[in-house]
């Protein structure tokens, strides 16, 4: 029974580690766009998009990769055998890959709350849908376990990346045609 609540909680951090990352992201690429602003609304906005920052990633998104980890650490230490599975080792790879990007966005949240200004706003956007791409990634692998086909799952994936692009590049010709 104990396990079941260990699961629980590992699910319910992982839902607010996704939200944490999905969001922080977002708040990067208005941060980006603020400090193209002229005063004072560069100043108003860049504070306030960094206060909001600052709560998401230390109150939501740090908590909740930890937590994420200790969770699914118990898990695995209460059900060594789950290591013998071999879509464990493929989700415990995007697993990984997921704490990379998490720690690559703690890098850029430590640059644009100094006001660095090193990817432009669409960049940011291509980067906000890693997460989309990983998340999509582990839930079929989880979901479809032992039955995942190898060649359909990556040729799903790159299907899904290359929708993801294009959504990006269309949204950014609607936006343009707006401003413009």
């Amino acid at each position: 029974m104990a396990d079941l609540y260990i699961k629980s909680l590992h699910i319910i951090f992982i839902v607010t580690w996704f939200a944490g990352l999905f969001y922080i992201v977002r708040l990067f690429i208005y941060q980006r766009e603020a400090l193209d602003k002229p005063e004072p609304d560069r100043t108003i906005l860049g504070d306030q998009l960094k206060l909001m920052a600052n709560r998401l990633w230390f109150i939501i998104a740090w908590p909740s990769a930890i937590l994420t980890l200790i969770f699914g650490g118990t898990m695995i230490y209460q059900y060594p055998a789950m290591l013998q599975l071999p879509f464990m080792h493929v989700k415990l790879t995007f697993v990984v890959a997921l704490y990379i990007y998490h720690f690559l966005c703690h890098r850029l949240y430590k640059q644009l709350q100094n006001d660095v200004k090193r990817y432009t706003s669409n960049q940011l956007r291509i980067w906000n849908e890693l997460s989309s791409l990983i998340l999509i990634s582990v839930v079929f692998i989880i979901v479809l376990k032992n039955e995942f086909d190898w060649v359909k799952g990556t040729v799903g994936f790159f299907l899904v990346a290359i929708a993801l692009m294009i959504g990006i590049r269309i949204y950014k010709r609607i936006r343009s045609k707006k401003e413009g």
